[in-house]
């Protein structure tokens, strides 16, 4: 049986935080505001998986009131979904995802985000998409008041 899941996830840009995006840090003048590193690509994504398996949202497993996961890596949160999706015995087929932000240009750095997401999840490259669009000046992502991420994931049933 195949399983579909979206995500997404936003935050608002902030000046003296790092810009981490798909479990890389991006250098740039502001980083993104969250209770956790606020990667908005692993959250989507997480959110997707999780969706894909019925399991709730990343706040089900993550609760920002928790002061255990302030901080926290988003790369750690993506491999403990991964760790919830092979105990439920489904395996990723593929994730398809697009990040919206009119700066800092992030397609440079889109095949080092693809590596360490396929690090992450334990699953090849190839199986992975990221893409980078501008959101032509509309809304808070064309205003520079944050970036945002949506994400697709196929997932496999193993039983």
């Amino acid at each position: 049986m195949m399983r579909i899941g979206v995500g997404f996830d936003s935050h608002p840009l902030a000046t003296g935080r790092r810009l981490i995006i798909g479990g890389v840090e991006i250098p740039f003048d502001k980083g993104l505001t969250g209770h956790s590193d606020a990667d908005v690509l692993s959250h989507a994504i997480a959110d997707a998986l999780l969706g894909a398996m019925g399991e709730g949202d990343l706040g089900t497993y993550f609760p920002d009131t928790d002061s255990t996961y302030e901080g926290i890596s988003s790369q750690k949160i993506l491999r403990k979904v991964l760790g919830i999706l092979l105990e439920k015995r489904h395996r990723i087929v593929n994730i398809d995802s697009t990040l919206f932000a009119e700066r800092p240009k992030l397609a440079p750095h889109v095949e080092e985000m693809r590596q360490a997401l396929s690090s992450a999840l334990d699953i090849p490259t190839t199986s992975i998409s990221v893409k980078a669009t501008t959101m032509e000046k509309m809304g808070f992502v064309g205003r520079e008041e944050g970036i945002a991420a949506v994400a697709v994931a196929l997932l496999e049933d193993m039983a």
